[in-house]
């Protein structure tokens, strides 16, 4: 229940200053002085949007015939009330999905086949559901707009989604971001605690990712650019999000506030650049690997809090990789499509096995890194350095939200994450600084001494 006190800890009075700048194209990137392009036609954030669904969805001509989309858990917190207030306009089909809904290939045809008759969609929850409807409309080429209900995740406004195939690879496809965001803070902070100190993990992955992004572009020649990094920057959001994190765990409508302004500001980067690199390297690969082979062991955590012990871990090996004065020295990556297939299965372990070569080095790719690494080192570290967060830090940050920072905390099995933190780069091709560790001889020893 939210105090009165939590009510009136508002120290913002404008959420969406900078949010409507980039919508509208009067917010120039500082590196090249240019517009960012965002397909959002509105994001709102505000302290209550109660009896406003209507208003706010009309504007957007997505059509008359919606399909209101929430599950047993989000259905009481606020998809009933969008349902109500948009049929004084529109004629709504309510739809509610099991609150474990996950979204897979399965439940992606589901919902379509529920929602086909309606022009388009309205999701009210948060996580899966909202990915569910993405690739679904997506796929039929219908348009969305979103009613978010707890800050668990950065990828409202995400023009991917995470889907599991049908033979249990969890990917991100191409799909489409939504027409409108909009976020009633009121019922958001109200929502679980714990929900809200996954979407602050998921968020604290901002300095593990651009550490790899940066360096694989540096090693690699990849593209990158600074834009999505500055616009947490441009009003002070993360370091903000950061101060009133402890807030979290009081339904504390401003430290809600300020969480999603970053997560609505790492969704506008997904979007500016095309891809998700900006949020999701290394850490991410391991919350994957999490949830595609743990099995009986999951623990039932979700993305965010297996994100935020990951970017903890990673943290550390980004620091005593960067302290290394001497590069860190790579060998030929050992990779087997036999031992692919005895791992993970026939069918997903051909599949990981192509995508794992595409970054995998032979001898000669080997030897080619090595020199540019010799190269340029110490000018690397530097460079890394101002980007790095210390891990310590880090699980302060999260624990003072009440969110898990050690996989004993999550509640996984130490050989389970052990397991993880050794095969998550066989997920994606995707370098992240568990690739530089392995091919370096270092990763064993480095998993071996971290304290889970």
């Amino acid at each position: 229940m939210m105090t009165a006190a939590a009510h009136s800890a508002i120290a913002r009075k404008d959420w969406n200053s900078l949010i409507r700048e980039v919508i509208d194209g009067s917010w120039r990137d500082p590196a090249t002085g240019k517009r960012c392009e965002v397909p959002f036609e509105t994001i709102r954030i505000e302290e209550t949007l109660d009896g406003g669904a209507a208003d706010l969805v009309a504007p957007l001509k997505i059509g008359r015939k919606l399909a209101v989309i929430s599950d047993t858990n989000t259905v009481e917190a606020m998809g009933r009330r969008v349902a109500k207030e948009l049929k004084s306009w529109a004629t709504v089909d309510e739809i509610v999905f099991p609150s474990n809904t996950h979204c897979d290939e399965a439940t992606v045809a589901v919902m379509q086949e529920k929602t086909r008759h309606a022009e388009a969609c309205v999701v009210v929850g948060s996580g899966s559901l909202t990915d569910t409807v993405r690739y679904a409309t997506f796929k039929d080429g219908r348009k969305f707009v979103s009613f978010a209900t707890a800050a668990s995740m950065n990828g409202y406004g995400a023009g991917t989604a995470s889907v599991t195939l049908a033979n249990g690879y969890k990917t991100s496809l191409p799909a489409h971001a939504p027409r409108g965001v909009f976020i009633d803070l009121a019922v958001n902070a109200a929502a679980p605690t714990w929900l809200a100190a996954a979407g602050l993990g998921d968020s604290l992955c901002r300095p593990t990712a651009q550490v790899e992004w940066y360096a694989a572009h540096k090693l690699f020649g990849t593209s990158y650019t600074k834009t999505p990094f500055d616009l947490f920057n441009a009003e002070n959001d993360e370091a903000e999000m950061i101060r009133t994190a402890p807030g979290l765990k009081q339904h504390s409508i401003e430290a809600n506030g300020y969480l999603y302004r970053v997560l609505v500001e790492a969704s506008f980067g997904n979007n500016i650049i095309g891809s998700s690199h900006s949020g999701s390297m290394g850490e991410h690969q391991v919350s994957h690997w999490i949830d595609m082979f743990a099995d009986a062991a999951h623990p039932g955590t979700i993305h965010g809090q297996q994100v935020g012990v990951a970017s903890i871990a990673l943290a550390r090996l980004h620091k005593q990789l960067i302290a290394m004065e001497r590069w860190p020295e790579i060998r030929p990556t050992k990779i087997s499509e036999t031992k692919f297939v005895s791992r993970y299965g026939e069918d997903i372990g051909r599949m990981m096995f192509k995508e794992a070569s595409k970054k995998a080095l032979d001898a000669r790719g080997a030897a080619k890194l090595n020199e540019t690494l010799a190269e340029i080192w110490p000018q690397l570290r530097t460079e890394l350095a101002p980007m790095l967060m210390e891990p310590d830090e880090m699980a302060a940050i999260i624990r003072s939200a009440g969110g898990p920072t050690t996989a004993t905390e999550l509640g996984l099995p130490l050989n389970i994450w052990r397991e993880t933190m050794k095969r998550a780069r066989d997920v994606r091709n995707r370098f992240s600084f568990l690739d530089l560790a392995d091919d370096a001889g270092l990763l064993d020893d480095f998993i071996a001494s971290d304290p889970q």
